[in-house]
């Protein structure tokens, strides 16, 4: 990579460095070694990040580079917001940067002082930015969950964020007390008709903002690492063209829901429409590319919290 000149480029480099040291927790050689450096410079970029007072608990100096994609993104796809972290070189998986970054901006909303209503979907990013949000005492807001809360096994699902977050934050909150994916659409009619379900499903459709994961398809699927979905079931959904989903609802290329008898069983709440509220899409990671076009195509989501290598791949086309 061309080394740009001046003290901007010195302290784009600390706050890389000092990004990958103080969060993604890398060692000063393997900081070195991602970005073709000394072990010396690394750590003097380390210490340069802490001199300026770049770190504080989250980075507090926007990469040039990812300021750059995220001006990008929000123009190519109509984005009401976007914000790219530095790509962590050596995981393609974890949360890490997105997670914190979700969590400043969930942390935003909560500061208000009017009442808010904040839908949120599931899953590992989601609950990894949520376990980072400070106690706060919210009682002017409202926490409604889009997602079911049960597991298959009838225990309660680990990656639902609901609970975790009302602990958190002192808030009135709303679980749906179901499973992502019920057995017949007859079965999810009842169960939505319910009393103790109404309430959240009326005021999922109310939400001031929303925070959602953008989940993989295929064998590294969550609905089939969870247990929602078989293997063939799985198989099936992408020879039908599925390629990612949003609260169990699954979606193609074009962001299109699918036609599917599966998508019929999704017990979660209709997905707000981006007309009417942000709906914040967090994902990060190579298998999750194809899921977060089809997502932005279909104007499912319109704001994203993002790394550099995802931000980079939703522009080539």
């Amino acid at each position: 990579m061309a080394r740009k000149s001046g003290s901007t480029s010195r302290l784009d480099e600390a706050a890389r460095a000092g990004w990958l040291y103080y969060v993604a927790g890398r060692t000063q050689d393997e900081i070195a070694a991602a970005m073709g450096i000394s072990r010396q410079s690394a750590q003097r970029l380390v210490s340069l990040a802490m001199s300026e007072r770049l770190i504080k608990v989250r980075l507090d100096h926007p990469i040039a580079e990812c300021m750059a994609l995220s001006a990008a993104l929000q123009e190519r796809y109509g984005l009401k917001q976007v914000q790219v972290v530095p790509s962590d070189p050596n995981s393609d998986t974890a949360p890490t940067g997105i997670a914190e970054e979700g969590a400043a901006e969930i942390e935003r909303w909560l500061k208000r002082s009017e009442p808010t209503v904040l839908a949120m979907g599931t899953g590992r990013t989601l609950r990894s930015a949520v376990e980072q949000l400070p106690p706060m005492a919210c009682p002017q807001h409202r926490i409604v969950s889009l997602t079911g809360n049960i597991s298959p096994d009838g225990s309660a699902a680990y990656y639902n964020v609901i609970f975790l977050m009302a602990d958190a934050i002192q808030a009135r909150h709303f679980p749906m007390p179901l499973p992502v994916l019920v057995s017949t659409p007859e079965e999810r009619a009842l169960f939505h008709a319910q009393p103790l379900v109404k309430p959240t499903l009326e005021l999922g459709g109310k939400a001031d903002v929303t925070f959602v994961g953008i989940g993989e398809l295929g064998q590294r699927g969550p609905l089939l690492l969870d247990g929602f979905l078989t293997a063939d079931e799985m198989e099936e959904l992408v020879a039908a063209g599925a390629a990612g989903e949003i609260c169990g609802w699954l979606f193609n290329d074009d962001g299109r829901l699918l036609d599917h008898p599966i998508n019929q069983r999704v017990a979660s709440i209709p997905l707000p429409s981006t007309e009417d509220t942000i709906i914040f899409g967090m994902a990060r990671g190579k298998p999750k590319h194809r899921a977060i076009r089809g997502a932005l195509r279909g104007r499912l989501i319109n704001a994203l919290i993002t790394d550099e290598d995802a931000a980079r791949f939703l522009l080539q086309d």
